[in-house]
């Protein structure tokens, strides 16, 4: 939006004033998430993200006396079984930065990031970590090309950020100064991380002068070999939003950013595919009833689309404003219900879509932060209702599924002792 394995132990507990069971999961060294096909694994068995986005982390916990509110916003979140989060791994620039100026560091940004990912790691959470913004925001794509012409380069725009080499440098130097960062509070070098389940390359990347994708493309497709070169253990995905290049553009709303949902996410060192999305944003002045059946379609194209590249699809962001629908959360909770079933639909038949996370998450007291788009689990409990009950849904599935999976090893080994055996036995016959 602008702006080693271990046992895990399972303790189902009760959320009171909701009355739904959830899983409690502790986690140390938990493994990497991985990609099988369509779906995500982790420890051999699938796993399902549902989750939220929440960019402040890095910046809140740069202030020891703010750290607080990062730690409160994990263990509510995990109260309601979500599980992972994502957040911003870059400020560039400006105002309490975490990069000041190409490869000069704030230790004590850093310091809030290696605080995240530790408390992170507390709360059994994975991370999504994105490395630089399409947006002015915290600096984003505009900065760099800034940089460089500070540096005396010939840019004209904020899409030479993806084609000048000094530009592409800076922004290499970034991705290798996050990866090979050691953790002051785990000890843990990010690339070393299993909390960290992906890196994105850019937050909804956009390159609005070349509509056909091809730079994009050939962006993509070379930071993620870098960042691959570097980084072995995590996957990767890209930070598309979902908008479709000429091949379909009719699934789009009536604008075009320069990106291509199917030909971007088939980049080799792209793991999965993500999708943004904002009706209330994309389709200005269309009513409710034309935002949701648009939703629809959008959800179910991207979910089939996914299956037919093979990858999975993460539905990193979505959301809507309840600043003009007063304080009911009526069209929000419908809108949330219809993300959460298609997901949960595809998931339970083993397909493309494998979770989602919601924009955005608050703690108590960062009223300021508040968007139009906020969901504070505390104060809005009929949602909340539906983001835990999304968590229980996909815990089934994953339970489900982890019998089969666990009995099939079984199966397997036995198997293997059966065939030593009679190999050992032919030995001595022989």
């Amino acid at each position: 939006m602008k702006l080693g394995f271990f046992l895990v132990f399972l303790v189902l507990y009760m959320i009171p004033e909701q009355g739904i069971l959830l899983p409690q999961v502790e986690a140390d060294d938990d493994g990497f998430v991985k990609v099988k096909g369509v779906q995500l694994m982790l420890n051999g068995s699938p796993y399902y993200a549902n989750g939220y986005n929440a960019y402040w982390l890095m910046y809140m916990a740069s202030d020891p006396s703010e750290r607080n509110k990062v730690s409160s916003a994990f263990q509510e979140a995990a109260n309601h079984g979500l599980n992972i989060a994502r957040t911003w791994a870059f400020s560039d620039g400006g105002y309490k930065p975490l990069q000041y100026s190409p490869g000069s560091y704030n230790e004590d940004m850093f310091l809030g990031l290696d605080f995240v990912i530790s408390e992170a790691r507390r709360y059994g959470t994975k991370l999504v970590l994105s490395l630089v913004n399409n947006y002015d925001d915290f600096g984003g794509k505009k900065q760099y090309v800034d940089w460089a012409r500070s540096q005396g380069q010939s840019v004209n725009s904020e899409d030479d950020f993806f084609t000048n080499p000094v530009v592409k440098g800076y922004y290499k130097n970034h991705i290798k100064s996050v990866l090979t960062r050691h953790n002051n509070f785990t000890g843990v070098v990010y690339k070393d991380d299993p909390t960290i389940m992906a890196w994105e390359l850019m937050n909804e990347i956009r390159c609005p002068s070349d509509q056909s994708g091809n730079t994009v493309q050939a962006w993509i497709t070379e930071m993620a070999s870098y960042l691959k070169s570097i980084d072995g253990n995590h996957l990767l995905e890209a930070g598309l939003e979902g908008f479709y290049g000429q091949s379909k553009q009719e699934s789009n709303p009536s604008f075009h950013v320069g990106t291509d949902f199917i030909a971007n996410n088939q980049s080799p060192g792209i793991d999965f595919a993500t999708v943004h999305s904002y009706p209330d944003q994309w389709l200005p002045g269309s009513s409710n009833e034309d935002q949701i059946s648009f939703l629809g379609r959008w959800l179910s194209d991207h979910i089939q689309d996914a299956h037919n590249i093979q990858k999975p699809v993460l539905f990193a962001e979505f959301g809507v404003s309840t600043k003009n629908i007063s304080t009911d959360s009526t069209l929000r909770d419908e809108f949330f219900n219809m993300v959460y079933s298609a997901i949960y639909s595809s998931a339970s038949d083993s397909g493309a879509a494998v979770g989602g996370l919601f924009w955005q998450l608050l703690a108590e007291g960062m009223d300021s932060f508040r968007d139009g788009y906020e969901v504070p689990l505390d104060e809005s409990s009929s949602t909340a209702t539906l983001i835990a009950q999304e968590s229980e849904k996909l815990n089934r599935i994953r339970m489900k599924i982890f019998p089969r999976v666990k009995n099939s090893k079984q199966w397997n080994k036995a198997r293997e002792v059966r065939r030593s055996q009679w190999q050992g036995g032919a030995n001595e016959r022989n």
